[in-house]
């Protein structure tokens, strides 16, 4: 699942910028003395963008995107903790550091409305890390499950000593070009064409319906379109006031997906099952949810468990 970029989206930044971290302690700016240290080698200073270009590099390298207000003083901490490991793990993992205050829709991208917190890119999927200035030990025990899971998908490139582009540790051949109607459907992501990625994706399931890429691809896209301009928020509320609503449990169901909390968001699901008078409505979306994440997901075989229990 690629994370919807801020260029040419509709985002309700309401919320995303915490604002009690103004009352802080602050620090001088990054580069100045007692400040975080400056972008460069493996890390780099994400805009709107560039977010797009390291979603898709996260398929190579894994992606440790912090968010946080450069000059505040708990922000400084982690900041300069997380250069130092990125540094010494050499290429094997990119650290994006995201200003909240002058790009707050990336931060709106992955659903964080508290600073800093860490969240990593696998693949193309949001994966939550931690929130809060931690020990650098803790952080450097967090990094390497991040890396083992980063291994386990094949992602194993390693940064070239600018931090550019990744190498291969191995020589691989290059990828093929997508299939046409493949490369419209992402065409039209990129420019926020959301209509016609769906029918680029459908007519590539009608010319072979085993195509399970284009399974993936249409399950993300109609999620993207189900969440676009939602407000977390509203959707939240309206959920916790409804439990037995079932539109509001797909929708909050449909942000923490989108979010990266993966487990909230079938189990969600799943719950509602064996009570609800329309269980068809809740497999249709959990089918989709295991199309997009995939077979080789540990949570999917699972969850597909659980929901034929709760069916039959």
């Amino acid at each position: 699942m690629s994370l919807p970029g801020p260029s040419g989206s509709q985002f309700d930044v309401r919320g995303a910028v915490d604002l009690s971290a103004f009352g802080k302690p602050t620090a001088p700016p990054p580069g100045a003395p007692g400040g975080a240290p400056p972008a460069g080698g493996f890390v780099v200073d994400i805009t709107d963008e560039m977010f797009p270009s390291l979603v898709q590099q996260s398929a190579q390298v894994p992606v440790v995107a912090l968010l946080w207000t450069p000059t505040d003083a708990e922000s400084v901490r982690l900041a300069t903790d997380l250069a130092a490991l990125t540094q010494e793990y050499a290429g094997r993992f990119l650290l994006g550091r995201v200003n909240v205050v002058d790009f707050p829709q990336v931060a709106e991208a992955f659903q964080v409305t508290a600073f800093p917190t860490v969240v990593a890119i696998l693949g193309q999927q949001p994966v939550p890390l931690f929130q809060g200035a931690v020990e650098r030990e803790q952080i450097r025990g967090v990094l390497e499950q991040l890396l083992e899971a980063a291994q386990q998908n094949g992602i194993t490139g390693v940064l070239a000593a600018d931090g550019a582009e990744p190498a291969a540790e191995e020589a691989a051949p290059a990828e093929p070009d997508l299939p046409p109607l493949h490369q419209k459907a992402f065409d039209a992501i990129d420019a926020d064409d959301l209509d016609t990625a769906v029918s680029a994706y459908e007519q590539a399931l009608r010319e072979n319906p085993r195509d399970d890429l284009a399974t993936a691809g249409l399950a993300q896209v109609r999620l993207l379109q189900r969440t676009k301009g939602a407000d977390l928020a509203a959707v939240r509320a309206a959920a916790a006031a409804a439990p037995e609503d079932i539109d509001a449990q797909l929708a909050v169901a449909d942000l923490d997906l989108l979010g990266g909390k993966v487990e909230d968001a079938l189990g969600r699901l799943i719950a509602l099952v064996p009570a609800a008078p329309d269980r068809e409505v809740l497999r249709v979306r959990l089918v989709e949810y295991f199309n997009l994440l995939g077979p080789q997901d540990p949570r999917v075989v699972p969850a597909r468990r659980a929901l034929t229990n709760a069916l039959y």
